[in-house]
């Protein structure tokens, strides 16, 4: 099995993830682990599912100003969204 198989767990790279217990960060002492941490192999289950992909992607299906939109203005606060998603190797998502 392939490293870049996205089936496969993939351990966190402890250099570049944050630490779990910083002692300045008050909740990480409740909540960061206390004991050796257990690597739990998959099964079945969680390995296979349903496949999605012979669903197609609308026009509108990236856009939730107008996905289901009937004509009118959409309803709610304008909210301004930055940043980036990566996945567990650090590479950036298109």
């Amino acid at each position: 099995m392939s490293e870049l198989d996205t089936r496969r767990f993939v351990a966190r790279d402890r250099n570049w993830q944050p630490k779990g217990y910083t002692p300045d960060y008050k909740t990480t002492i409740a909540r960061s682990p206390s004991q050796a941490l257990v690597s739990i192999p998959q099964s079945l289950s969680e390995t296979t599912g349903p496949d999605f992909t012979h669903l197609k992607m609308g026009k509108y299906d990236n856009d939730l100003l107008l996905n289901f939109n009937h004509g009118g203005l959409p309803v709610g606060e304008r909210v301004i969204m930055c940043g980036r998603v990566i996945d567990q190797y650090g590479n950036p998502v298109p």
